[in-house]
């Protein structure tokens, strides 16, 4: 009986072994937080930052293969118009893609309700002024008190701000341009009643407009404003002369690059905001 039970034992841990030979390998044990942390953030014997920094200098230098720097054209004035009162449009002739000159109505709202109301206040006023005006000549004869006078004189004042505020209004009733350029979106149609703030056009100037770059910071040791440059604009095909204008602020600490502004040398009308293309600087490729 004792014999039997250990040739059992024996067989039980035989056929133990096998199971363990012929599984997988081990699950290994879980990495601690603050190893697993430590990798996430880069902190020593990680290689994440290194890794991002290595990619930030390789685009920089896909940037300058060939000594050329990618450029971008941009307008100086892109501009959401609003109204400024609430009403009914009466007058709305652009279109998507539409120039327009510096001055040229752009929208008009129907006012005739202000203009009535303009009115009455300029009456009102006209009235307030009269009064004042003759209470001054009886206070002069003693007729009345310089509280009536004092009284009359703000009431005077009260009415021509009113006139003043209502002029205003009346004025903004039409919508012109702040300067020349094209339409890029109509965000209403006419005939709609808007309300106070509601944007109108989306509209942009197509005659001043400026490069942008994103340049090495090494080259601040020879890159000023007025340094000359030669841009080649892809969508046209065409290349112009140009010059930098501004360098930018700040330069960024992992990537090495700075944003510096340039201007094409006289005016191109076929140029349009959202061309880009690339730009060189002879004698520094």
């Amino acid at each position: 009986m004792r014999g039997s039970r250990s040739i059992l034992l024996l067989l039980t841990a035989a056929m133990g072994i096998c199971r363990l030979a012929t599984a997988g390998p081990a699950i290994a044990a879980p990495v601690p937080h603050e190893a697993a942390a430590g990798r996430a953030v880069g902190l020593p014997g990680s290689t994440s930052v290194a890794s991002a920094v290595g990619a930030a200098s390789r685009g920089v230098a896909g940037a300058e293969e060939g000594g050329r720097i990618r450029t971008q054209v941009i307008s100086l004035h892109d501009v959401t118009i609003s109204s400024e009162v609430q009403g009914k449009i009466a007058r709305l002739s652009l279109n998507d893609g539409d120039a327009f000159q510096r001055g040229q109505l752009l929208v008009g709202f129907d006012c005739d309700l202000y203009a009535a109301q303009l009115s009455k206040v300029e009456a009102t006023a006209d009235a307030a002024a009269k009064v004042f005006a003759v209470n001054q000549k009886l206070s002069a004869l003693h007729s009345v008190g310089e509280l009536d006078v004092q009284q009359a004189k703000a009431k005077a004042k009260e009415a021509d701000a009113e006139a003043v505020y209502m002029r205003e209004t009346v004025d903004r009733c039409q919508v012109t341009a702040p300067f020349s350029g094209r339409v890029a979106k109509r965000l209403v149609a006419q005939y709609e009643y808007v309300p106070a703030g509601k944007p109108l056009l989306q509209i942009v100037d197509t005659e001043d407009l400026e490069l942008k770059l994103i340049v090495p910071s090494a080259w601040l040791s020879w890159l000023r404003a007025g340094t000359a440059l030669r841009v080649h604009i892809e969508d046209l095909k065409e290349d112009y002369s140009a010059n930098i204008v501004r360098l930018g602020a700040r330069v960024d600490p992992v990537s090495q690059t700075l944003e510096v502004s340039a201007r094409i040398k006289g005016r191109h009308p076929e140029l349009l905001p959202g061309m880009s293309g690339w730009a060189h600087f002879p004698g520094h490729s």
